[in-house]
C-alpha cells in the first residue's frame, strides 16, 4: 500500500511563509491526484489544495493567491507554499494521495492519507 510522510509545519507569525512537503512511498503503480486538506479544531476537514499529474490544480477560494500546490512526480512528492499566512490558516494539514496498485495481478484504486502536521499562526 502507500505511506504518506508530511514535513514542514510549524509556528509562523502572521504575514510569514511555510512550505509543506509530502513523500509517497510503498507499492502502488501510480498516483493520480495529490493534494492537501486541512482540519482547525472544532471544524470538519476541507479541501486546501489539489494537483493531478499532468499539472492541473485546485485551490479552495481562501487560499487562492496565497498558496502554491506543486509535484515532483519522479519523486513521488507534493509541495504546499503557504504565503501571507493568517490566524485563520491554523490547522493540521493533511497530505491526500489517489492512485492504482496492483494486488496480485488485480489493479486496485487506493486513497491515502498522511498523519498530519500541525500549521500554527501568530496574530
Amino acid at each position: 500500500q502507500v505511506r504518506l510522510v508530511e514535513s514542514g509545519g510549524g509556528l509562523v507569525q502572521t504575514g510569514g511563509s511555510l512550505r509543506l512537503s509530502c513523500a509517497a512511498s510503498g507499492s502502488f503503480f501510480s498516483i493520480t491526484d495529490m493534494g492537501w486538506y486541512r482540519q482547525a479544531p472544532g471544524k470538519q476537514r476541507e479541501l486546501v489544495a489539489t494537483i493531478l499529474t499532468g499539472g492541473n490544480t485546485n485551490y479552495a477560494d481562501s487560499v487562492k493567491g496565497r498558496f502554491t500546490i506543486s509535484r515532483d512526480n519522479a519523486k513521488n512528492t507534493v509541495y504546499l507554499q503557504m504565503n501571507s499566512l493568517k490566524p485563520e490558516d491554523i490547522a493540521v494539514y493533511y497530505c491526500n494521495a489517489r492512485g492504482t496498485y496492483y494486488s496480485g495481478s488485480r489493479a486496485a484504486n487506493f486513497d491515502s492519507w498522511g498523519q498530519g502536521t500541525q500549521v500554527t499562526v501568530s496574530s
